[in-house]
């Protein structure tokens, strides 16, 4: 029997452990997609106990508490936070099988040196311990990202925000790690949400106009992407509920964006129609810019009204949506591609049932102006586990080019982490290395070498255009 999560941990074959020990565990970290604060990283904020690092804000662990019958005090409410860490402990008994109780370990042991396990008992020990740690210095913010091997981090932006702590990261010369802003205009897009004409007051005053027409909230955006683009932001990132593909005329546009602005509800029809019109023009200007478009898709989001209430959004109740827009992805990619100005194009489905659709869609739109020019994400949010990462890059081996696949991203708003780009590269590192072991794949340690760096950083270095190559 295997030791728990010890050195080879997920590592089965011996060119596994090869590819993991003496390619993958030694490149750094390139995190392109991620919800962590810039402002608390500017800040270089020192936790107080290992709590706030771990449940504050955490979703993940909050759906897996409810399930095991936790009071919501414990888990958003006023209970302390020494009762809260305690209820974890408890509910991560429970979790064989969950990647969280990998990533909780791998934390454990990367950042406090704790190799036992986390239980109901052993909750106080490790509540001292990770307390004690995290009152050093060398566990502020910036050096727990340090330490991670992590070279550049993309957050994820509203287009009226002002950048600040951006900046202020840009200027400080004794901290070296890249923090660049990514775009996400979703709340510019979504005309049914009952703010909308209140946020675009809001990024009018950010972009120096008044948005009254479709076409001033064009203009407003461009003037937003160039601001960002002078901060080093290199990718867009979207989170749609469903790619829409319903064209129509400016003229059209322009009366629906009125009725909109004039505090009229739109029809689901005018609302996709909108919603078209507005990915294409974003697109357009993405690719102008040499930007990447980031899609994820395929969730259905706040299911529990009573809670989203209570809470508000991102607290653990929304699910993988069914919905598989094939037809409507593959036509809106064609017609900004007819237009000229496809950009490079990363898609996401929370839903696994997409994958080999995917898998054939970006197949369709490669061309040589980049390599893999139009890429399918890594294993997102309910995916990010062993079956799922398995799962997703199987299917786009099978269907395209794993070589050039991106890699990992955190997706997440703890810096603890990083440790999931290790889980990720074990994994990835288990399945080739089970392909060349079984004779599928030649034991080539210069081409495999290639692929295990390329994967783990290189590409996504290459594909976005961050002078960071390591060879």
């Amino acid at each position: 029997m295997k030791t728990f999560m010890d050195k080879d941990f997920l590592l089965s074959t011996d060119t596994a452990k090869e590819l993991y020990h003496d390619i993958a565990a030694k490149m750094p970290i390139l995190d392109y997609h991620c919800h962590i604060s810039p402002q608390e990283i500017a800040e270089n904020r020192k936790f107080d106990n290992i709590t706030q690092v771990w449940l504050g804000g955490d979703h993940y662990k909050w759906r897996q508490m409810r399930s095991n019958g936790v009071e919501e005090k414990y888990i958003t409410g006023d209970a302390s936070d020494r009762e809260k860490f305690q209820k974890w402990a408890e509910t991560l008994e429970m979790a064989i099988g969950n990647p969280l109780y990998h990533w909780s370990h791998l934390e454990l042991q990367r950042y406090f040196g704790y190799t036992g396990v986390l239980n109901s008992e052993t909750a106080e020990e490790v509540w001292n311990l990770c307390n004690a740690k995290l009152q050093e210095d060398s566990m502020r913010v910036q050096n727990l990202i340090l330490q991670s091997g992590v070279t550049l981090i993309c957050t994820t932006d509203d287009p009226a925000d002002d950048l600040k702590w951006h900046k202020i990261l840009a200027e400080d010369e004794n901290f070296p790690v890249q923090v660049l802003p990514a775009w996400r205009p979703d709340k510019a897009m979504n005309l049914e949400k009952p703010d909308y004409v209140e946020y675009l007051e809001k990024l009018g005053k950010a972009a120096g106009m008044e948005i009254k027409t479709f076409a001033d909230l064009k203009e407003a955006l461009k003037k937003r992407m160039a601001f960002f683009d002078s901060m080093g932001c290199k990718a867009s990132d979207h989170g749609l509920n469903y790619v829409a593909y319903a064209p129509a005329s400016e003229e059209e546009m322009e009366a629906v964006f009125a009725k909109r602005m004039n505090g009229e509800a739109v029809s689901a029809e005018e609302e996709k129609k909108f919603k078209t019109a507005f990915m294409l023009f974003v697109a357009g200007e993405y690719s102008r810019l040499g930007w990447a478009m980031q899609l994820h898709y395929g969730c259905k989001r706040d299911n529990n009204t009573s809670m989203y209430n209570k809470l508000g959004p991102d607290t653990g109740y929304d699910c993988i949506n069914n919905y598989a827009p094939a037809a409507e992805l593959a036509d809106f990619l064609n017609a900004v591609n007819e237009a000229g100005s496809l950009p490079k194009t990363i898609l996401y489905s929370l839903n696994p049932n997409d994958d080999e659709v995917i898998g054939t869609i970006i197949g369709c739109f490669q061309n040589a102006d980049t390599v893999g020019k139009i890429q399918q994400g890594s294993a997102w949010w309910f995916n990010d586990n062993k079956t799922g990462m398995m799962k997703q890059m199987t299917s786009l081996a099978n269907l395209g080019l794993l070589g050039n696949f991106l890699g990992m991203l955190t997706d997440s708003r703890s810096f603890l982490s990083y440790p999931r780009h290790e889980y990720f590269r074990r994994i990835l590192c288990e399945l080739i290395g089970g392909w060349v072991e079984n004779g599928e794949y030649p034991k080539d340690m210069k081409t495999l070498e290639k692929i295990i760096k390329g994967i783990s950083y290189n590409n996504a270095v290459r594909y976005f255009g961050f002078q960071l190559e390591t060879k």
